[in-house]
């Protein structure tokens, strides 16, 4: 999966669920737990995510990840360019349907003309 995408889906996953662990994250994107700690990591980095832990919560291994404005604002970066992409593979996957589909019409007509 392309490093863009990654984010992108890291940026969905944080939108909607934003106690969302590390683990359980790795687990929805279908990467390692190292691969996402270091995505994430650059995430915060670039100040695109803020980590935070939970204020009255004992265990202090628990954090909140928000988007920043910054975030927001390359989420929908990304967004168009995803987008974009999968209009691209979405043209090419039926174009080769269509050609498949002629290919399995041609081989009726032969089984249906051939007169044993």
């Amino acid at each position: 999966m392309p490093q863009d995408e990654i984010h992108y889906r890291i940026f969905k996953h944080i939108e909607a669920q934003p106690d969302i662990s590390q683990r359980q994250l790795a687990s929805a994107l279908g990467v390692s737990l190292g691969k996402t700690n270091y995505c994430l990591r650059a995430l915060i980095d670039k100040g695109q995510v803020k980590a935070r832990n939970f204020q009255r919560n004992p265990n202090k291994n628990i954090y909140v990840y928000l988007l920043t404005p910054k975030g927001i604002e390359e989420k929908a970066q990304l967004t168009v360019r995803f987008l974009k992409r999968k209009m691209v593979e979405y043209e090419v996957l039926k174009r080769e349907i269509d050609q498949l589909k002629d290919e399995v019409d041609g081989l009726d007509e032969l089984f249906v003309s051939d007169p044993e």
